[in-house]
């Protein structure tokens, strides 16, 4: 992934502890300033406190889906401002819409192709 374009700072919520790290390691080595949370909760409080610039959310989450926590984040802590990418292995139309309806700003297929990550973060914004 190309370290270019300006440093973001990047909340990774995914309950795929392994996953999440390699993804934050990559985004990490371009220059950002990542941090990770495990569940819904975790990343509610962790967007509390850092307001990232960039959301990666995963949609399936055990206790609170990515929806969820995309509509409290919007809502309840009040970023607007944030680029909020879903996370997901279904890609079909019924899921782009359900992301769009919980205010994702963009959807991505898992596995993350780190091109198409690249082009969102540069654009982003």
């Amino acid at each position: 992934m190309d370290a270019g374009g300006p440093r973001r700072r990047i909340l990774i919520v995914d309950d795929d502890i392994d996953a999440a790290q390699a993804l934050g390691e990559l985004l990490s080595d371009c220059g950002h300033d990542v941090a990770t949370a495990h569940d819904g909760p975790q990343a509610l409080d962790r967007a509390r406190l850092r307001r990232p610039d960039v959301v990666l959310l995963d949609i399936t989450m055990p206790a609170m889906d990515g929806y969820e926590v995309a509509r409290r984040m919007r809502h309840e802590l009040g970023l607007g401002d944030a680029f909020l990418i879903a996370l997901s292995g279904h890609g079909e139309d019924r899921h782009l819409r359900l992301a769009r309806e919980a205010g994702f700003d963009q959807h991505v297929t898992k596995p993350v192709d780190t091109t198409t990550l690249e082009e969102l973060l540069k654009h982003q914004g």
